[in-house]
């Protein structure tokens, strides 16, 4: 099936996240230490920690912080517990945004993420105001010019739910989040990789903005993206 085309968003956002480099180790490691609190320290039978082991090393974290994290979480090592809040709401244009938060302390991420809201022109909304418009998926995604019928052969015959070519050429493949380790392997296995691979929540339809709404909706995006307590925004603006 045909999709929109988001190339160059994708583009635009790994190029502001390289930028914030300096952030990825610390949200990392509040990833780690969550994944393995509630799922166990054995990567092997914790994928949502193995996701995260995996991210620490692309990130060129050392083997012995992601070790000592993993039992801090599990209890030994003495740490801080982490709770995961999300917060909805609305930016420029009524485009929606969720954020994705692991705190120590809700009162204070709470009241950064309301006033990064109200002072950079959005609103923040109450929980489920704008979930409905996003999709908890496995995604993949291709740069354009890769080989979309072996994309699809390989995708779905590992249990892919759904594989889109954007109108740019871009390929996107979409997996239940179960099922995104196994997808994805499989394409690695097939010399096949990804630029994009997340689980993540994925907009089911995006808002168009001007080029000043645009800018806007990017301020109140950094500013919600460097919060110490922030993990993830997600939204559904195109940029």
């Amino acid at each position: 099936m045909a999709g929109h085309s988001k190339w160059a968003n994708i583009q635009h956002r790994k190029g502001r996240q390289d930028e914030k480099r300096g952030r990825v180790w610390t949200r990392i490691i509040r990833e780690i230490m969550v994944a393995a609190r509630q799922g166990g320290g054995d990567p092997a039978t914790n994928p949502r920690l193995r996701l995260a082991v995996d991210k620490a090393k692309a990130a060129n974290m050392p083997a012995d912080n992601i070790k000592r994290n993993i039992d801090k979480a599990t209890g030994n090592l003495e740490g801080v517990t982490y709770e995961e809040i999300r917060y909805e709401g609305y930016g420029i244009g009524g485009a929606a945004i969720m954020v994705d938060t692991m705190t120590d302390n809700r009162v204070r991420t709470v009241a950064e993420v309301r006033h990064a809201f109200s002072k950079h022109g959005g609103n923040l909304g109450t929980e489920g105001s704008v979930v409905f418009q996003f999709q908890h998926v496995g995604q993949l995604i291709f740069a354009p010019g890769t080989d979309e019928e072996r994309v699809m052969e390989v995708a779905l015959e590992a249990g892919a739910e759904d594989v889109i070519t954007d109108d740019d050429g871009a390929i996107e493949v979409l997996t239940a989040p179960g099922s995104f380790e196994a997808v994805r392997e499989a394409l690695s296995a097939a010399g096949l990789e990804a630029e994009v691979a997340e689980v993540t929540m994925r907009a089911e339809n995006t808002v168009a903005l001007s080029e000043d709404d645009a800018a806007r909706m990017q301020k109140l995006l950094d500013v919600l993206e460097d919060l110490d307590d922030v993990q993830a925004v997600y939204h559904n603006a195109e940029l």
